[in-house]
């Protein structure tokens, strides 16, 4: 239970700090990173699913997690940045 936790919070700074990157943002605060990355691995597991793809390892859940926190970053430069 400790190791999932732990993995997960990786997953989401690593994946939080990918998209920002990714999509041309630098902040090094990782707790931004962190909740990007949650936001991300949220989004990018219902895009997935949606699509009848899933992952069934680490690097599988980080790719989904980074593309589900650019969509994340998208979607909120799109719509609710003016």
């Amino acid at each position: 239970m400790i190791l999932w936790i732990l993995s997960t919070l990786l997953v989401g700074v690593v994946a939080g700090y990918a998209a920002n990157h990714i999509m041309g943002r630098s902040t090094s605060d990782m707790t931004a990173n962190l909740v990007l990355g949650i936001v991300g691995s949220l989004v990018g597991s219902l895009v997935a699913g949606l699509l009848g793809l899933g992952s069934r390892n680490i690097i599988g859940s980080l790719i989904i997690a980074i593309v589900g926190a650019c969509l994340a970053l998208w979607l909120f430069d799109r719509f609710l940045r003016k």
